[in-house]
């Protein structure tokens, strides 16, 4: 880590080339900072560029399975943020348990004084889903190898560039859209409230380490009053169709097949409420105010609507 209490911070983001990714950076760099991008493909991070000085970020290829690159990506840091996280059953106890600790050891073994595990709002180490279990078994092998490591736990995260409110909207031009799961509750977090809450995290140490905060938005909606929601922020009123919790079985079944909409472990995990337990603080302990989704998605959302913002600017005019 840096000597020189004058000189820049040095963050690590590991897996920091994504969607979470570019709004942590986004905002650690407001604080004079020097990120290093941890990536298995740096050139993923390569629009993160123009959100800098010269030389204020540095992409690095880094894998998570292989310490030696970890070990690379971390030493002389002041603070590390573990990102990595996947779907894929079969990489999941790799990435979120092993990776996750080996990540942690190797920056206390770099002399970091902060360490950010992102984890998930239904990390549970008896939950039905491999995901929340390894999830949740990830954040003890984080504790266990870095005991004030600061751990985030966030809602499904929707932007202008995520899977979630851009994946519904782009249903909503069949015939039928189908609803699955209508009453299982969620409470989104906006991606730009989650990166402050990394960067302060990753800054402030002596205030957020060895803490667990629940990162949610500020309402909760089932699945019914989330696409409807879209649908009207798109500008749409679509055909919806409510299934069977049978029609769940038969789709996540073919989860194994390439390009399937749904896996059965990601069936399990969409069966159960994704809201906050209140057993942990939320953003507002961190001195954040959650975003409502109502406040920045029609923003992205415009294009779905028929004609775009063009259309809507005539119906409007």
């Amino acid at each position: 880590m840096t000597s020189d209490p004058t000189a820049p911070k040095i963050i690590t983001l590991i897996g920091g080339g994504g969607f979470i990714g570019r709004y942590a950076a986004e905002q650690l760099l407001r604080h004079n900072v020097r990120l290093r991008i941890a990536e298995r493909n740096p050139k993923s991070a390569h629009t993160l560029q123009p959100l800098s000085r010269v030389g204020q970020i540095a992409l690095m290829p880094a894998n998570i399975e292989r310490p030696d690159t970890i070990e690379a990506a971390v030493v002389g840091a002041d603070a590390v943020v573990n990102l990595v996280g996947t779907f894929d059953t079969a990489k999941q106890q790799a990435l979120h348990v092993e990776g996750a600790a080996t990540a942690a050891r190797l920056a206390a073994a770099a002399g970091a004084s902060a360490f950010v595990q992102v984890s998930a709002l239904g990390a549970d180490p008896h939950g039905p889903s491999h995901y929340a279990r390894t999830k949740a078994e990830g954040e003890e092998a984080v504790r266990a190898a870095f005991a004030q490591a600061t751990i985030l736990r966030p809602s499904t995260v929707f932007g202008a560039e995520d899977e979630f409110t851009n994946r519904f909207a782009g249903m909503l031009d069949l015939p039928a859209t189908p609803i699955l799961a209508p009453d299982t509750r969620f409470q989104p977090v906006f991606v730009r409230d989650l990166g402050e809450a990394i960067a302060k995290a990753a800054l402030d140490p002596r205030t957020q380490g060895g803490k667990t905060y629940e990162v949610a938005g500020p309402e909760a909606l089932s699945m019914r009053e989330l696409n409807h929601r879209i649908a009207e922020m798109a500008g749409r009123k679509p055909n919806f169709v409510e299934l069977p919790p049978v029609m769940g079985d038969l789709l996540s079944s073919l989860g194994f097949l390439p390009g399937a909409p749904l896996t059965k472990d990601q069936w399990l995990l969409l069966q159960r409420d994704n809201v906050a337990t209140g057993a942990h603080p939320g953003l507002e302990a961190m001195g954040i105010t959650p975003t409502p989704m109502q406040a920045v998605a029609p923003a992205w959302l415009e294009r779905f609507t028929p004609g775009g913002r063009f259309g809507r600017a005539a119906r409007q005019g």
